[in-house]
């Protein structure tokens, strides 16, 4: 079972985020991932969102650093660490935008991106961009279908139900053969888009039985990630760490995204690698 980061600082929801995040930047950020990457935890998160309405801010947060941007600082700050987003909203973006753009990253990177995607469900900031609102779902399917079709390629061509492209060129391109595409959702319909069109499930805000039961209905592919969040882990408690993360792993995580409890940067970096050793005892 793979150890991954949930990024401090780049996503500040009221109920997760700690109070030194508020007052913290990227070299803050970029010396958590150089520790994270140093340790060996397999990847580091970032999430989207445009612009988060006044009255949906003190439930969502109102802090979301660009993904592309703060992933790409931090590609050059880090050797080995994956990259990964947690998630990109598909209807906001073109597929061969994520392909050009995210393409390039994983070029710069060498090889690091996971592409994490999801439809998304915040509808005024759809409104905001000019993106689809309906049918958002349909258009997610269409799009992985076409990313799929696009990443690693230079002359990508696709026809699909919402998108049809061909005849053009985009260099650079990823450099994975086969980026990993990994579907983020609560819903069946999320983990069966997962199953049917991606490499991996980032389910969030669900309880671990449901997860179970929800797993259970379906027919898992081999190398399939099913990719669980720990919640805030306190190393300081390694035998409650261990009990979460072995609960994770039974229930058939095969990646888990931790967050850590911290009261500045240091003790952040502190933390991980308390949890590095607790880890190794899985």
């Amino acid at each position: 079972m793979r150890i991954g980061l949930s990024t401090p600082v780049v996503v500040q929801t009221p109920a997760a985020a700690s109070p030194w995040e508020a007052g913290a930047g990227i070299c803050d950020i970029a010396r958590i991932a150089e520790t994270a990457d140093d340790l060996g935890f397999d990847y580091l998160t970032c999430s989207e969102h445009v612009a988060v309405p006044v009255g949906d801010a003190a439930v969502r947060g109102a802090t979301y650093w660009d993904p592309l941007a703060t992933l790409g600082f931090l590609a050059a700050r880090t050797a080995r660490i994956r990259l990964a987003t947690s998630v990109l909203v598909l209807g906001y973006h073109h597929p061969l935008e994520i392909a050009k753009r995210y393409g390039t990253l994983d070029r710069v990177s060498g090889g690091r991106l996971i592409l994490g995607v999801g439809v998304g469900s915040l509808q005024p900031e759809f409104d905001l961009l000019g993106a689809p609102w309906e049918e958002r779902g349909a258009r997610a399917d269409d799009a992985i279908r076409a990313l799929r079709s696009s990443l690693s390629v230079a002359e990508p061509s696709y026809d699909g139900d919402f998108y049809t492209f061909g005849g053009m060129v985009v260099e650079p391109h990823a450099e994975q053969p086969r980026v990993p595409i990994w579907v983020g959702g609560r819903s069946r319909r999320s983990l069966r888009r997962a199953v049917g069109l991606a490499d991996g499930w980032m389910p969030f805000g669900l309880r671990t039985m449901q997860i179970a039961d929800m797993l259970a209905t379906v027919d898992i592919p081999d190398g399939f990630d099913i990719v669980l969040p720990a919640g805030p882990l306190d190393p300081r408690e390694p035998s409650g760490c261990l009990t979460r993360l072995r609960a994770l792993r039974d229930v058939g995580a095969t990646a888990v995204t931790c967050s850590v409890a911290a009261d500045s940067t240091d003790h952040y970096c502190a933390q991980l690698a308390s949890l590095r050793g607790i880890v190794d005892e899985l």
